[in-house]
Order: structure tokens, then C-alpha cells, then sequence
């Protein structure tokens, strides 16, 4: 199996790099394996022979530029009009220069009228600045890329790929100079950066290529970010044995519900049983569970006491308790409200100890309820998952969603830390957290899914995956994981808009046989590796 795809700061970067030349590489052959990754996704985007196609490769200083050189060369050597525009002085002894010469590419300076080589450009390559730099564009760096979305605009056709990070993008906070060209496609070099999951870079990224340049583990030692991956989350899947029962996938209840969110519950419970729970009880006051009786036949009832506005009373802790040990894990907060009585009982099930033992899912109302109690974490039991929106997360800490959402990773790793359990930060490139301090970045951004009830799935799903006998971090990668991919099969399907929650779940059994069978075409907007040729 491939090393981890571990998503790196730009300093992070830069270490590893040293580390694999400390081992016996070179920044010579580093910058030739990145720019041949280069030419080799370029002519991906060509889709077409390299024969007469015609191709402007924007060169700054530094590596970056080195790497443009190295994929203007190879890209000639294939056959392809090539001009080189240097964006700053290179000198005639310049190897990577020479070489491009040598074979045939036209080289400019930024200085010249550029109109006429970009005007019938098939492809523009930005390999002006890259990740080491993230100043504002300037001068030349300006001119050429003001020039690039010029042409863009004129000619739709036009297709751009970016070195690394498009120009003009801090490759850590993922900032962008409103100059910044939006590119059809990123090859990174070795490890995807933390700026390609941040807005608004993310929107100027295109798709994302991670290009294998031979970096070692041992170069890429004490990196604890990585982004969820096809392969890794195929080992994470429950085995299902032919001579099994229904216990043997586990016993899921869902607690939730009130009279204004009746289904929020049942969308766990049918999340739960399509990702694999043989057993799916919906534990809700009574009148919630006798209206969804009809709506999902395949679950059984658990009615709970109810209090006189329609939700959960305190007086359905004891009902809960008695049945808690039947049960492999628990969903606590799907639509439950915020009443008296709901604070009251939430109180007795996780901090009062009925659910000491359990594995549980805290989502939505279960977290808001949680975030009015004072040191709240102290008294959580264990084995949970805490999977807040933005909003929970920002009423959790005590802080505003701007602060959370303007540093997502380190916002969810402090607090898995303070509180000591796996958090599920949602949103665009979710994020999950370890108090050991392991990250996982979800590689989707799907606006599909920015749609009332689809937290309530991934709830289930994950307390599917507890149940099933997966720790927590690996049920809260696995559930995201397999959530965001069903995003992205409607999204492939049907578009970015429409999608109703329970649609989510059809999906699921899906997802996982192919996952199973190693198959993964056809998912969408993944992070694509590229892994190196000899």
C-alpha cells in the first residue's frame, strides 16, 4: 500500500524535503521528477497528441520555476509548441534554460507583448511562485497572470495547471490575491498542502493531482495530517462472515426526536441500518415514535417518556438505563430539542453515567444541550464522537464561527485535545480529530450536501461503524468518509442541489461493496495520485 497522503503546511514541507536529501536525494532529481509529474498531467489536460499542440509555461524563480523548466522541456521533447515566459531573469548557464533551448522551446522575457503567446495557447502552465511564497502578485508576476485571465475570459477553451498552488495562493491559510488565476487543474508535488482544502484557494484549485516524486516514509516521519483515501478506508470496513446474524453486526439505538424534528431520529436509524447495524432501535417520546412507525418499518421502538411540549421528559432516563447494555452503540441528539426536560435527561445519559460504557454519537441538539453545562467534557463517557456543524462547534467553545471556520484543523485538534474524544468538525473538507492529535481531512467539498438532515445520516452511519467494532477515530473517518463519497455519487448523478437527506443512505451499500472490490471510478471529485514511473 502507498504511504499515507499526508497534508502538509508549506514549512512542513520544506522539512521533508530536507529530510529525503539528508537520505541521499537531490533537489536536482526532486525538480525532475515534479516537473515530468508536470508535463505528464499537462498532457492529461491536452487530451490530445502532443504533436502541434501548443503550450505557455509561465516560469518564476526559485524551484517552482526549475519545475516549470523541467516540464517545458519534456513537453517539447513530446512534440508540443512550447514558449517559456520568464517572470524573472534566469542566466544563459542556467542548465534546466539550456536544456529548454536545446530542445526547441521559445523563451521569452515578461518585459515583451505577450498577446500573441497566449492568444492560441491550448494549455498555460503557472509555475510562477508555488508554495515556499505567498506575497501579493506584483510587477511581472501580476502582468502575466492579469494576462492569463484575460485570455481565460475570452477564450473559455483555454485550459490552465497550476505547479504545486496557483500563483498568488498561501499554500498554508489558503488566502488568494483577488489576481489569483482559477486553474483547471494542480499538480502538487509530493504531499497536497493544507491551503488546497481552504477557501477560497480550494475554489482556484481545480482538481487536485498529488504527483509521487519519490519522497521515503522516513523523509515524511512525525506528519499527523492525512487525507482520507479510497484504500485506507477499504481496511477499515467490517468484515461480514457468511455464517452471521443480525447480532453480529451490532445493536444501534437512536435517540432523539421531539415534535418538531420527528425525523431527524429516523434518518439516523436509516442511515444506520444501510451502513451495516443489525439491529436499529428509535428510542423517542411516544408520539414521535408512533408517527415515524410507518415511515421506516425495518427499525423497532423504544417509546419514551414525553413531556408535555412534545420532546423527550426527564423522566425517560430510567427507560433508557435499563436498556442501554443491549445496545453496541448509541446516536444521542438527532432532533431532540433543547427543552428543560431534553437538558435534563441528556445530563442523566451522558454525564450522569447511564451511558458510561457506550459508544455514542453526540450530534446536533445533544451537542447545543451540551455546550450550556459547565466543563461539560469532564463526565463524558469515553468511547464518544462529537460531530458539531460550525454553529455547535463555535456554542462548544465559546467562541464565533469566523473563529472557527478560519482555521478549521487547528480549531477541531485543540479542542479533540481539551476534551479528550474524537471531534467531527463538519462542513466543506470536514475534519476529524484524535486527542493524540491525528488528523484526517475529508477531500470533499460538495454543496449538495448543505441540506437540512444530512448531518443526521453521518451520524448514523458512524454509530453504525461503533457498533460494528470500530474505535471511534477510525468509525468517525470510515462514516465521513463513506457520507461524503454518497454526496458525491448524487452530485455525479443528479447535480449539486436537490438532494434530500434520506437519499444519502441508498447509496451506502453501494459505496461499500465497491470499496470492498477496490473499486473507485466514477466518485467524483477525490484527490487524485499519481504515482511515480520508473
Amino acid at each position: 500500500m502507498a504511504n499515507p497522503l499526508y497534508v502538509v503546511t508549506a514549512l512542513e514541507m520544506r522539512s521533508v524535503e530536507e529530510r529525503a536529501m539528508a537520505l541521499g536525494d537531490t533537489v536536482m532529481g526532486l525538480m525532475a521528477r515534479a516537473g515530468s509529474a508536470l508535463a505528464a498531467e499537462t498532457l492529461v489536460v491536452l487530451d490530445r497528441a502532443a504533436d502541434g499542440a501548443r503550450i505557455v509555461v509561465l516560469v518564476g524563480p526559485g524551484n517552482n520555476g526549475g519545475d516549470g523548466l523541467v516540464a517545458a522541456a519534456q513537453l517539447a521533447n513530446a512534440g508540443a509548441a512550447v514558449t517559456v515566459i520568464l517572470a524573472s531573469a534566469r542566466t544563459a548557464a542556467d542548465p534546466l534554460l539550456a536544456t529548454c533551448l536545446g530542445r526547441g522551446v521559445t523563451v521569452r522575457a515578461a518585459g515583451a507583448e505577450l498577446g500573441a503567446a497566449y492568444g492560441d495557447a491550448d494549455v498555460v502552465v503557472d509555475a510562477l511562485l508555488g508554495t515556499g511564497r505567498s506575497r501579493p502578485l506584483a510587477g511581472d508576476f501580476l502582468r502575466l497572470v492579469a494576462a492569463v485571465r484575460r485570455e481565460q475570459e475570452r477564450r473559455p477553451s483555454l485550459m490552465v495547471v497550476a505547479a504545486d498552488i496557483p500563483s498568488g495562493v498561501d499554500a498554508d491559510t489558503g488566502a488568494a490575491d483577488p489576481a489569483a488565476l482559477r486553474c483547471d487543474v494542480t499538480v502538487t508535488f509530493g504531499l497536497p498542502k493544507h491551503g488546497h482544502f481552504r477557501f477560497p484557494a480550494a475554489d482556484l484549485v481545480g482538481r487536485l493531482v498529488v504527483a509521487d516524486i519519490g519522497l521515503s516514509a522516513a523523509a515524511m516521519s512525525g506528519l499527523n495530517a492525512q487525507v482520507l483515501e479510497p484504500a485506507a478506508m477499504a481496511l477499515l470496513l467490517p468484515t461480514r462472515e457468511s455464517a452471521s446474524n443480525k447480532g453480529s453486526f451490532g445493536r444501534v439505538l437512536s435517540i432523539g426526536g421531539c415534535a418538531n424534528y420527528m425525523g431527524a431520529p429516523v434518518l439516523a436509524c436509516r442511515a444506520a441500518l444501510r451502513a451495516g447495524a443489525g439491529l436499529v432501535t428509535l428510542g423517542a417520546p411516544h408520539a414521535v415514535s408512533q408517527a415515524m412507525a410507518a415511515t421506516l418499518l425495518e427499525v423497532t421502538h423504544l417509546p419514551l417518556t414525553e413531556s408535555a411540549d412534545g420532546g423527550i421528559a426527564a423522566g425517560a432516563a430510567p427507560i433508557v438505563e435499563e436498556a442501554v447494555s443491549r445496545y453496541d452503540a448509541l446516536v444521542a441528539g438527532c432532533g431532540m430539542g433543547q427543552s428543560a426536560g431534553a437538558r435534563a435527561f441528556l445530563e442523566a445519559l451522558l454525564l450522569d453515567g447511564i451511558a458510561a460504557q457506550a459508544k455514542v454519537v453526540v450530534d446536533a441538539d445533544g451537542l447545543n444541550l451540551l455546550a450550556a453545562i459547565p466543563d461539560w467534557w469532564h463526565d463524558l463517557p469515553q468511547q464518544v464522537v462529537l460531530t458539531p456543524h460550525p454553529g455547535e462547534m463555535a456554542r462548544l467553545l465559546g467562541s464565533s464561527v469566523a473563529d472557527v471556520q478560519r482555521d478549521r484543523v487547528t480549531v477541531a485538534n485543540g479542542a479533540a485535545a481539551v476534551w479528550g474524544r474524537v471531534v467531527v468538525l463538519k462542513g466543506a473538507y470536514t475534519v476529524v480529530a484524535a486527542p493524540d492529535g491525528a488528523v484526517r481531512i475529508a477531500p470533499f467539498a460538495n454543496p449538495a450536501l448543505a441540506t437540512a438532515g444530512t448531518g443526521d445520516v453521518l451520524a448514523g452511519i458512524t454509530a453504525a461503524l461503533l457498533a460494528q467494532g470500530l474505535a471511534p477515530f477510525e468509525a468517525a473517518c470510515c462514516g465521513v468518509f463513506l457520507h461524503g463519497l454518497a454526496g458525491e455519487l448524487f452530485r455525479t448523478e443528479r447535480g449539486e442541489s436537490g438532494l434530500l437527506a434520506s437519499e444519502l443512505t441508498e447509496y451506502l451499500p453501494g459505496i461499500m461493496r465497491d470499496l470492498r472490490a477496490g473499486r473507485t471510478t466514477g466518485w467524483g471529485r477525490i484527490v487524485e495520485r499519481r504515482e511515480l514511473t520508473p
